[in-house]
């Protein structure tokens, strides 16, 4: 396996990697895959040679991700990106990667909070294909999902102050009225329904852990080009358990699936977060 980008290799060595990252991803052999392999080649070109040696070569053996957290960060970003065809190939790779079917499906919750209901209804078929295809089903074999509870704005503001303490590290308020009435001040009604849905309702749920939850949230807002969440959402992923390295490995995940303008934007936005925290803690 590959130690980084960086890492020098000669053309045989990369070609290596590739291969043992879509065995897995494919779940298919080794022969299998140099077909595959050379298949794009044929029908892409020079495309189909970098999709497997610079995606694949390069990006997905890299250590610093696991590959199922690798997986999580690119479904997330396909979904906010509406890219359907890809999406129901990672799907799939998701699944052979160790994400839990509810996992996927709660990543379609985030992506309706920070990227749009559109973008996630369209998303539900496209999982909901991929799903199907494994289990060796029709494409459009119709699914059903558990409904989320029914709950009141006491205890939807009661479990948005708990996120929000973990997210901030404790600098939230921790009564839940005082922190609903902060972010009411400063974003009006959109803070309400911040405060309310996206941390009330989506953050607090128990299928997906804090911690995925922020590599899901920041690769999001990468893709999307959000700086500015960058700079709350960074600090959280590290409250919620992400390393820093983890952290700038989705920024290199980026470079290639959402494009080097939106990883370059999000590095400084990740290293400009991070050299904040340095800068308060030196203070003391």
């Amino acid at each position: 396996m590959s130690d980084g980008v960086a890492t020098t290799r000669n053309w045989a060595e990369r070609h290596d990697d590739a291969m043992e990252v879509l065995r897995t991803m494919a779940g298919v052999d080794g022969d299998t895959a140099e077909r595959i392999a050379a298949g794009m080649e044929r029908r892409f070109g020079a495309l189909g040679t970098f999709a497997m040696h610079a995606v694949m070569g390069d990006l997905w053996c890299r250590p610093e991700l696991s590959r199922r957290d690798r997986s999580l960060v690119v479904v997330s970003v396909l979904m906010a990106q509406a890219r359907d065809e890809e999406l129901e190939l990672h799907v799939a790779n998701a699944v052979r990667h160790g994400m839990a079917r509810e996992e996927i499906d709660e990543l379609l919750l985030h992506v309706a909070a920070y990227a749009g209901f559109p973008a996630a209804m369209s998303s539900v078929r496209k999982v909901d294909a991929a799903f199907n295809k494994l289990d060796g089903l029709p494409a459009d074999a119709r699914r059903e999902r558990p409904a989320a509870e029914h709950i009141d704005d006491a205890e939807r503001d009661r479990r948005a102050a708990d996120v929000r303490r973990t997210l901030t590290a404790g600098r939230a308020a921790a009564d839940p009225a005082t922190d609903m009435a902060n972010m009411v001040g400063l974003l009006g009604d959109v803070g309400a329904l911040a405060f309310r849905f996206a941390f009330g309702e989506i953050w607090s749920r128990p299928q997906l852990s804090r911690r995925d939850r922020s590599l899901c949230v920041i690769a999001v807002l990468a893709a999307l080009g959000q700086d500015h969440e960058l700079a709350i959402h960074v600090p959280g992923g590290l409250h919620h358990g992400l390393s820093r390295t983890e952290i700038e490995e989705v920024m290199v995940q980026m470079a290639l699936y959402a494009g080097f303008p939106r990883a370059v934007d999000g590095m400084l936005a990740t290293r400009a977060a991070f050299a904040k925290i340095d800068a308060r803690a030196a203070k003391g």
